[in-house]
């Protein structure tokens, strides 16, 4: 188990992603045209000598609906989301793909909500043996609200590395690379690596209004000072492991043998003979090279 580490202090900006007012852009082009329209029939009637005041007028009239039709159409693509402000406050959030009228003189800024990939640099670190190794990290995130990714972080998506590889040297410095004596190991349990980590991602850029989709270990491996040495240990284990399974299997066989020929009553072996019958059956069945028979052709007791 990882243990407790300070996490980003909530951000003083409190605000929460809220929908903003929208119209049918449709409405939107249409307001133009009828507001063309008016701008064209005070030209026409001053064109005509009508009385220039109410010329004026529609021709204002057209001219400032157009302009503030026009000021708040706001057209998005799929993926991605518009954050609005109003002299200098938070309006709401447009993410329904479209062309939309909004409200006018508003500033628009785009943030991505689709899925982003982000690849840790390769870190260097101790683990909980105090083995240097080197280790690196894919984190699958995507924006969750937007209003906390724009306005609770200076910059959301470097937000998202520094944190992940602040997680991730925390997380290799909690756990061994490879023990024997420990239920959890970078290098056996790299689901249950992932799932931490993930979970302490997860915790460390909530603040900013993002949510993790998925962590998984990219890179693992000794640091070069002491790979060599490491891969020796690792294949003395494993030749210890297979010389026990070699020795267990080879006494089972020869506890068969020996329960066999009793039950059968083909030989009766003293103590003497059945330690000598047993020694050289280990030595054939555990030995490295091969075994050359021979042929006894006197007694047994000679």
């Amino acid at each position: 188990m990882t243990t407790n580490v300070p996490l980003p202090s909530a951000p003083d900006v409190d605000v929460q992603e809220r929908r903003a007012w929208t119209l049918s852009g449709a409405l939107g082009l249409l307001g133009i045209v009828v507001a063309v329209g008016l701008a064209a029939l005070g030209v026409g009637l001053v064109r005509a000598d009508a009385p220039r005041p109410l010329a004026l007028v529609l021709i204002g009239s057209g001219i400032l609906l157009a302009v503030l039709i026009a000021s708040g159409l706001c057209m998005l693509s799929p993926g991605e989301a518009k954050v609005l402000e109003f002299l200098g406050s938070y309006v709401g959030t447009i993410r329904k793909p479209g062309l939309w009228l909004t409200v006018p003189f508003t500033v628009r800024k785009k943030i991505s909500v689709k899925v982003h990939n982000f690849e840790t640099h390769e870190l260097k670190v101790n683990d909980a043996d105090g083995n240097p190794i080197n280790i690196a990290a894919i984190v699958v995130w995507q924006v969750a609200d937007t209003a906390q990714a724009k306005y609770a972080v200076e910059d959301h998506i470097d937000f998202v590395r520094v944190q992940s590889e602040a997680a991730l040297r925390h997380i290799a410095m909690s756990h061994p690379y490879d023990n024997q004596d420990t239920t959890i190991t970078l290098r056996g349990d790299t689901e249950v690596i992932a799932k931490e980590m993930a979970d302490e991602v997860a915790a460390r850029i909530a603040l900013a209004g993002l949510r993790v989709v998925e962590t998984r270990i990219s890179s693992l491996a000794y640091a070069s000072e002491i790979a060599q040495a490491m891969l020796q240990r690792q294949q003395a284990a494993a030749i210890i492991a297979a010389r026990e399974k070699i020795v267990e299997g080879a006494v089972s066989m020869v506890q068969d043998a020996l329960n066999q020929l009793e039950a059968a009553d083909v030989v009766v072996l003293d103590d003497e003979r059945r330690a000598a019958m047993v020694s050289n059956l280990l030595v054939v069945l555990c030995g490295d090279s091969r075994a050359t028979p021979i042929v006894n052709a006197g007694s047994l007791y000679q």
